[in-house]
């Protein structure tokens, strides 16, 4: 489905809008108060979003940097330390919250398109000592945005998760695009969350909704995110409306995820035969794409592609993010690699 806008705007998954469907479920949506636990669409959404990724209970979220936030706070005290890939979105995208909300240092871990291995975690890890900050929590992002959406393989998360329950950690895991691993990788993403103590999963991205994430766990966990949520003003009231837009997208729109998938390949494979393009078509797993540009500034390419009518996102001074989703097309994705072909010659 083409953006009504009539622009093709590849710069990220979250620009998404409702689909007609969507729409109908939301308008037509009971609610409650959510606060007082009486809305019924938040208490559908929660339970069908716990039971598919094979947890106890689940909290909604209006955003999944709230989500993962609320879990670092849930899960350390001020003065712990948490384990994360150098540019996870937790710690590159989130404001420097980690540090602000929850008292916790970030220890930045090498890593390979947002992969590290248990080797690396081993070695990051501090002796136990008065002068170090305790380490307490590894968090994960699958699929990692800034790898280029790349999908964890399975025996590598088992091989960082064992590592990390050896040594007595608890393990967190950004799937704001587990949607798409688990459509590209074709393991369920229940298989992936048994791995960790908490998930956060988002809905407005891959799968359209207009608002929302959700962070799972167990009952107790959930219930002092909870508290967290309330307290970093995340608590919503008549909040039904948008859940049912989350509830339809569960129902109708993971499946798809792997069009999102198959256009990107496309994307990259046609942007790897032009001229002055950087890029390994054989890494795009899922929906983004990343490559670099050699002739032009990317900034400028950006520009010189608006008035085109295609959008993408500079990165860097040479560094592009295309982004594929529901409202862009197999032929929106031949409009724009004719719309970038002669600027990138």
């Amino acid at each position: 489905m083409t953006s009504p806008s009539g622009i093709i705007d590849l710069r990220s998954d979250t620009i998404t809008v409702p689909t007609p469907a969507m729409r109908e479920a939301m308008a037509r949506a009971e609610v409650g108060d959510d606060v007082f636990g009486d809305d019924p669409t938040v208490k559908r959404l929660e339970e069908r979003t716990a039971e598919l990724l094979g947890k106890e209970a689940a909290v909604f979220v209006p955003s999944g940097t709230m989500g993962n936030q609320i879990a670092i706070r849930a899960h350390t005290e001020p003065g712990d330390e948490i384990l994360v890939e150098a540019n996870a979105h937790i710690y590159y995208y989130e404001a420097g919250a980690p540090a602000a909300l929850s008292g916790v240092m970030c220890r930045c871990l090498p890593g390979d398109r947002g992969v590290f291995t248990a080797a690396a975690l081993e070695a990051a890890l501090r002796p136990p000592d008065q002068h170090f900050p305790r380490s307490r929590l590894v968090c994960l992002e699958n699929t990692h945005n800034r790898g280029g959406g790349k999908v964890w393989p399975l025996e590598e998360l088992q091989s960082v998760a064992a590592t990390a329950r050896h040594h007595e950690l608890r393990l967190h895991l950004d799937g704001a695009r587990l949607w798409n691993a688990a459509v590209a990788s074709g393991i369920p993403e229940r298989e992936y969350a048994a791995l960790f103590d908490s998930v956060n999963v988002c809905f407005s991205k891959g799968l359209g909704a207009p608002i929302g994430s959700a962070v799972v766990g167990t009952r107790e966990f959930i219930a002092r995110c909870r508290r967290f949520r309330k307290m970093l003003g995340g608590a919503m009231r008549q909040v039904g409306i948008i859940a049912a837009g989350a509830l339809y997208a569960l129902d109708h729109h993971r499946d798809r995820l792997a069009e999102d998938h198959a256009n990107a390949r496309r994307l990259a494979e046609g942007l790897a035969a032009l001229p002055g393009v950087e890029l390994r078509p054989g890494e795009v797993e899922t929906n983004i794409v990343l490559f670099r540009v050699r002739r032009l500034k990317a900034a400028d390419l950006a520009a010189q592609l608006e008035p085109r009518g295609v959008r993408v996102l500079a990165l860097g001074p040479d560094r592009i993010r295309a982004v594929t989703h529901l409202n862009v097309s197999a032929a929106d994705i031949e409009h724009a690699l004719a719309a970038m072909a002669p600027l990138l010659r």
